[in-house]
């Protein structure tokens, strides 16, 4: 495999532009993309006839406005390049269908934006996200809204925000003496976290077809105890699956760099070069997608459920977001000495402020049933927002608060004493895996996402809010007498009034909840209890300001979340009680007419003393049926009783409040079950069987 020849073969990318199109139009089109300007629509025609010869040559049929609706998956509709010329075809592709596509509006979630008699919505060429060649189709990433002109996508507010950090970000750049920089722009690396199991064992499982999680298992023998997993020796069937996914990507152009296991058994990773927002967050979905085709192939399925396994670690997606420049730099590299970087520690002040003043807007970014039951330990940080900085730049922030000055940090020299191993400089600051959100060393780690969320939220969040903080440094400065006095004494201010966000032991003490309560941090524990922020005034102010979501867009996906939250809920209560109903105690209740029979039999045989074993086999699983089938009529009620609230806030908080406690009690008598039954009687694999046989 030639690997270069592979990377990004199908991909319309610049150098296929770059022999594809005219001088005139590559330029024009290039400029567009890397300044964020409105495309010329002159070479529109141009650019799809381009597009359309390349695709053919790599096997395309068809074309496609790929986008991203508020379902949390991609949507496409495939259109044949084929025009009828009398008795035959031609292969046609025209500049309008490369910048605008029709679509059916009301059959997306809208939030009550689309009645279903108000069916038109469009989607818009994103041109700033390469086309590519996928199963036979021209693929072109596009922004989708409806007639009336709302965002009905991730892609439109994510570009927005775009917009707005590089609109500000400009400015703080010029008050530092650049005027080379003409773009400035977030670049995101999404760090896929996820799980294998054998397709045998989940196609005999129906919470993990349903809900993509179990909802019932007693746990194996053994589980993540002895931390042999996390970069263990890959399997064979894994190291397969990853080899081909590697290929995948790599000829669509994804950077697919770091693979490994993770913490759990079969959990794994998959982590990528970091590239432009909006091309991370295309490029994620993409690799979500073909990990569950190509586990197929491999007799495996990708779990990218946040909790698959209870017990163990879920499964995150890593947000680690930077700042760069168009002319290569990454402002968010504090240098070798940054304690004299004021630049960059301006930056870092308005990330802390952001983070701090929209701590809320972040926890609800990342505000899912799946994550609920993932964040607060095993792996995953707290449901407390907190920025960990690392040694160095938490006495940086504290000397600028009291006037004093810094010194510098050294960086020691590890030696460990094997003459054959080289000595390396020791970096000056540790990590804090229990951070929601870390430096860690020329970015900011996120580490909340779930493993099955589209990440554009997240970056929505950061980027608009981090320009806010921007914004109004660039007005305080701009007109500042003394430019140096005044840059001294705003980060001053800014550092001790958000100092509070700053965190750096361990997220999941009890000793932590009750300090971050002291300082005013939010501590949303449920998605239900965030939902109802996201239209507070500060958040809907946040986003008008920079035009990125306006109070409609904002209430629509505040509704969405809400009933989606209520669906996701109610499938996985509606799962187990056909799962209790039909396979588990009836299970149990054979057996148990099993073991009577058996119990009879050796009575008669060998006396009433014979039977000690099954009599306390008996009685232990006739005690755990008889809960089993009161907590299923309860949470049948519970199930009933949540779906006949009123509104869908209503309804979301029944089920957060009344469903998932009857879920949880349910699941208690059938796992404890599960340890007294013969394993071939069992009727669904077993969490060692899934974990341990890919």
């Amino acid at each position: 495999m030639n690997v270069p020849e592979l990377y990004g073969s199908r991909v319309f990318n610049d150098d296929v532009m770059r022999q594809k199109l005219p001088k005139d139009v590559y330029k024009s089109l290039t400029n567009t993309i890397a300044t964020g300007g409105v495309i010329d629509p002159a070479i529109a025609g141009t650019v799809a006839s381009a597009m359309k010869d390349w695709a053919i040559e790599k096997g395309a049929t068809h074309f496609t406005h790929w986008f991203q609706p508020l379902s949390g998956v991609t949507a496409e509709k495939h259109d044949a390049f084929i025009s009828p010329l009398g008795d035959k075809v031609i292969m046609e592709f025209s500049g309008k269908e490369l910048i605008k596509g029709e679509s059916d509006a009301s059959s997306f979630p809208s939030g009550g934006l689309r009645a279903t008699f108000e069916a038109r919505g469009y989607t818009a060429w994103d041109p700033a996200s390469y086309a590519f060649v996928k199963d036979g189709t021209l693929y072109i990433p596009t922004a989708f809204c409806s007639y009336t002109g709302e965002a009905l996508d991730t892609k439109t507010p994510l570009l927005r925000s775009m917009d707005a950090l590089n609109t500000q970000g400009l400015r703080i750049l010029r008050l530092f003496g650049d005027n080379t920089t003409t773009r400035v722009c977030a670049t995101v690396g999404a760090e896929q976290e996820y799980f294998l199991v054998n397709k045998k064992y989940f196609d005999r499982r129906k919470d993990l077809s349903y809900c993509g999680r179990t909802l019932f298992g007693a746990p194996a023998p053994k589980g993540q105890e002895m931390e042999d997993h996390y970069f263990g020796p890959l399997k064979t069937a894994v190291s397969a699956f990853m080899s081909e996914l590697d290929r995948e990507l790599w000829a669509l152009g994804i950077n697919a760099k770091t693979k490994h296991n993770e913490a759990a058994p079969s959990q794994h990773e998959l982590a990528p070069i970091y590239t432009t927002a909006n091309v991370a967050v295309d490029q994620n979905m993409l690799t979500m997608e073909y990990m569950k085709k190509v586990a197929e192939r491999h007799s495996l399925v990708c779990l990218l459920h946040e909790k698959p396994y209870a017990g163990v670690s879920g499964s995150g997606k890593h947000n680690n977001w930077a700042l760069a420049t168009d002319t290569g730099k990454n402002l968010t590299d504090p240098g070798k000495k940054p304690g004299e970087n004021m630049q960059f520690l301006l930056i870092l002040a308005a990330v802390l402020q952001a983070v701090d003043d929209y701590q809320g807007l972040l926890r609800l970014s990342i505000a899912t049933a799946g994550n609920d039951s993932r964040l607060g330990a095993d792996e995953a940080p707290p449901a407390i927002i907190s920025i960990f900085v690392g040694e160095e730049l938490e006495r940086i922030i504290k000397s600028i608060i009291h006037g004093q000055a810094y010194a510098g940090a050294s960086r020691a020299t590890m030696n460990l004493g094997v003459p054959s191993i080289p000595t390396f400089r020791r970096d000056t600051t540790d990590r804090n895996r229990t951070s929601p959100f870390a430096f860690t060393g020329k970015k900011f780690e996120f580490r909340m996402p779930g493993a099955a969320q589209n990440i554009a939220m997240p970056n929505i969040v950061l980027n608009t809010a981090v320009a806010k903080s921007f914004c109004e440094y660039a007005d305080r400065l701009e007109n500042a007498a003394d430019f140096h006095a005044e840059l001294h004494e705003l980060l001053r201010e800014v550092f001790t009034k958000h100092e509070r966000i700053l965190f750096s032991g361990n997220g999941y003490s009890r000793e932590w909840e009750i300090e971050a309560e002291s300082r005013g941090l939010c501590n949303y524990r449920r998605s239900v209890d965030v939902y109802p922020h996201m239209t507070d005034d500060e958040n809907v102010a946040l986003f008008e300001k920079f035009g990125v979501m306006n109070r409609t867009e904002l209430e629509s996906r505040q509704d969405i979340l809400l009933e989606n939250y209520a669906k996701i809920i109610n499938i996985e209560a509606q799962t187990m009680i056909v799962m209790a109903s039909r396979e588990y105690i009836p299970a149990v209740e054979e057996y148990m007419c099993r073991l009577a029979t058996t119990a009879n039999q050796k009575r008669e045989v060998l006396g009433p003393g014979s039977i000690g074993v099954e009599k306390d086999v008996l009685s232990k699983l006739s005690t755990y049926n008889e809960q089993a089938y009161a907590a299923l009529e309860a949470l049948k009620k519970a199930d009933k009783d949540a779906i006949a609230q009123g509104d869908h806030l209503a309804v979301a908080r029944a089920f957060a409040d009344r469903v998932v406690p009857a879920m949880q009690a349910l699941r208690a008598p059938v796992d404890a079950m599960e340890t007294l039954m013969p394993s071939a009687l069992w009727p669904v694999p077993t969490y060692g069987e899934m974990t341990y046989k890919q």
